[in-house]
């Protein structure tokens, strides 16, 4: 920005525009156009309007009326108009986008000769500053908006990893719940889990928004209707992949033969298949439920919980007279199963047990491979 015209400069030279006048030249009186005092000079009449220097010495300025005597416009002399004679005169490029001295758009040209932006490559598509470079290590202006096109979290791992833990922790939880008969406090799930409360407070809330776990009347955990739903679900899985061993251990034993599941403290026969060839066998029905404590199914559960692969045997526990051989399903997870089978008259144990024993690992290998159920595999 010029100062005004008569201002003095700092060495107390009067302006005339923005070019200064000696200081030997005397000053014109009156107003200039833009209100402040006239300065003249002595080549020049008091009453010619005032030249800017940045104005060729053609006789007109800009100020002069638009029109002229031949109706050409007024700021045209010599074949050129008056910004092609100001830039001749100032020097500056005639591309008009290059701007004017002092204009802070000038110097703006990308790609000259040894200037900065020479070597700037464009962007990836939809980036906001797609000419901008890469900030260097270190420079505040890295993290700023549209500075450098960040990696996404998932491509980076973060997201999907964070997104893993957190359902596995949810997972893990909903085990430790189920395999806790009197429920679980938050600080007994957090110390078993190794996380904080109010992780566990957030996993509680997600399971609990879909059912799976529920809070007593003593803020205790235990597992919610959900998980009966899930179970129901899966439960005709179960029984299309275990009924082939089921059919065969009952037409090889003469026995009526069972797949029972562990809920809670009791045992639930989930699948019973009976022998097409004897006279008389035990009438036992799906869905039939007993404590695990008793019966030789529930029995052969709680020895698979301790790792035991042998069968077990029980004789009237469950009904008087009845006699039972069963053995558990293991190496399946999140089943807690067993395979037996129940007669009317003592079985021998030392030839049965072994069939049980097959049956059982039949089942295991058809829940774990599908496919081998339906001779595939």
């Amino acid at each position: 920005m010029t100062e005004p015209r008569g201002w003095p400069t700092a060495d107390n030279r009067p302006f005339a525009g923005s070019r200064p006048i000696p200081a030997d030249q005397p000053a014109a009186s009156g107003p200039t156009a833009e209100g402040g005092p006239a300065h003249d000079t002595p080549d020049r009449p008091a009453n010619q309007p005032t030249r800017h220097a940045a104005d060729p010495p053609s006789g007109k300025t800009a100020s002069q009326p638009t029109g002229g005597p031949t109706g050409q416009p007024a700021n045209r002399a010599n074949g050129q108009s008056a910004s092609q004679r100001r830039d001749h005169t100032a020097g500056v490029p005639t591309d008009p986008a290059a701007g004017r001295p002092g204009d802070p758009a000038v110097g703006r040209q990308a790609g000259r000769a040894g200037g900065p932006a020479a070597n700037r490559q464009p962007g990836p598509p939809g980036d906001p500053a797609p000419n901008r470079q890469p900030a260097p290590p270190g420079d505040p202006a890295a993290n700023r908006p549209g500075a450098w096109p960040k990696e996404p979290a998932a491509a980076r791992g973060g997201g999907s990893g964070e997104t893993a833990q957190t359902l596995e922790r949810g997972l893990r939880l909903l085990y430790l719940v189920a395999d806790a008969p009197d429920g679980l406090t938050m600080t007994e799930a957090a110390d078993r889990l190794g996380v904080g409360r109010a992780v566990v407070y957030r996993l509680v809330g997600a399971l609990a928004a879909h059912g799976m776990v529920r809070r007593d009347r003593t803020g205790r955990l235990r597992l919610g209707a959900g998980v009966l739903h899930l179970a129901r679900r899966a439960h005709p899985l179960v029984i299309e992949a275990a009924l082939p061993a089921l059919r065969q251990l009952a037409e090889e034993v003469g026995a009526t033969a069972h797949l029972t599941v562990a809920e809670g403290t009791e045992a639930v026969a989930l699948a019973v298949v009976e022998p097409t060839w004897t006279a008389l066998h035990v009438a036992y029905r799906a869905g039939s439920r007993h404590p695990l404590a008793r019966g030789a199914a529930g029995r052969a559960i709680l020895a698979g919980r301790a790792g035991s692969t042998d069968p077990v045997t029980t004789s009237g526990e469950l009904q008087l007279g009845a006699f039972g051989v069963a053995a558990p399903v293991l190496g399946v997870a999140g089943l807690e199963a067993s395979v037996g089978v129940v007669a009317l008259g003592r079985l021998d144990v030392s030839e049965v047990g072994p069939q049980v024993v097959a049956a059982a690992s039949a089942v295991r290998a058809a829940l774990v491979s599908p496919s081998s159920s339906d001779g595939s595999a």
